[in-house]
């Protein structure tokens, strides 16, 4: 897919169109659908968790039909196999005679990859995922097959709590770009959701961008400037999130197993660079940076045990980083 031009203004005008398209059928959820636009933006993956019923599997339609670009879906069950996702080689036999083996691809084979209920399937089957989430390409039979480009993958995830989940391998945790927390709607909205639901005229999204300008979009992003003491903040909040580190806040030391990685540092600036584009700034601030952090982190630390008995989440270890690691200024 080529690649056009485009200017800081008409990133913001296309980023606009998309959201007042997903408003027309999202109820609120302005924080969840910005923080989906921008792993889009970023060329990421995001991962959706909230208990059943609260849109984000209309949400992720609602996205894919603001942006016209091929859309699939993958709902995942316990049975789901990897070759459901990837594809398989089957046996064909041409007008010779001649049997020869063909490829034929997946569900995965799309631009934007709705994985519903992900955490229903069997970590055999959701370790299928890694290498097209982070490689942006499948090996089948020891031939690797390019996906296409923009390539992005929306999951959604119940709690761990409900029945029928698997925890996800921390290696494809750390392939999604965000997690984003899905929130129970307010009562205004619940009764908006009513009225949009339960009438005879049902909202859709018209397309307002296509997958060149997502790609145009992504590329000048990632030309925003970013000084190196706000890149070295971002990197001092990702060190304190590991409890070997001297000068960790005391809920590292005490909660923490294992630290968030360096892709959650890359999270939190390409994050800051688009959320300064859509506030009309040519560079990224402290204050983008903070933002991002607690969707680009929150699912890149593992606690231990005694945050577990305690109830510590680790969004709350995370907001001790942000209130004890100073932004130095220049």
């Amino acid at each position: 897919m080529s690649e056009a031009s485009i200017t800081a203004q008409e990133f913001r005008d296309n980023a606009a169109a998309i959201e007042r398209q997903v408003g027309q059928v999202i109820v609120g959820q302005r924080e969840l659908v910005r923080y989906t636009l921008v792993t889009l933006l970023a060329g990421g993956n995001a991962l959706l968790e909230g208990v059943p019923g609260l849109g984000k599997t209309m949400l992720v339609r609602t996205m894919a039909q603001a942006i016209d670009c091929v859309f699939s879906r993958i709902q995942f069950t316990p049975d789901l196999m990897p070759a459901d996702i990837v594809g398989t080689n089957l046996i064909v036999e041409d007008e010779a005679g001649r049997r020869q083996f063909q490829f034929e691809a997946g569900p995965i084979f799309a631009n934007l990859v709705l994985a519903d209920e992900i955490n229903r399937a069997t970590p055999k089957t959701q370790s299928a995922m890694l290498e097209a989430m982070q490689e942006r390409s499948v090996t089948v039979a020891k031939t690797t097959h390019p996906l296409p480009e923009p390539f992005f993958v929306l999951a959604t995830q119940n709690p761990l709590e409900m029945e029928g989940t698997y925890p996800l391998p921390e290696a494809q945790l750390d392939r999604f770009f965000f997690k984003i927390d899905v929130p129970f709607p307010s009562t205004d909205e619940l009764v908006e959701i009513a009225n949009r639901t339960t009438g005879a005229a049902v909202p859709q999204a018209e397309p307002v961008a296509d997958g060149s300008t997502i790609l145009a979009m992504q590329s000048l992003a990632r030309g925003v400037p970013i000084a190196d003491h706000v890149t070295a903040y971002a990197a001092r909040l990702l060190k304190s999130t590991h409890p070997d580190e001297a000068d960790a806040p005391e809920a590292v030391h005490r909660y923490v197993r294992y630290g968030a990685s360096p892709r959650g540092m890359q999270a939190m600036i390409l994050a800051g660079k688009i959320i300064a584009l859509l506030d009309d700034r040519y560079n990224v601030a402290f204050d983008d940076i903070r933002m991002a952090a607690l969707p680009a982190l929150r699912h890149r630390l593992i606690l231990n045990f005694e945050a577990q008995a305690e109830g510590v989440t680790t969004d709350e270890v995370i907001e001790a980083v942000l209130e004890e690691v100073v932004a130095d200024e220049v």
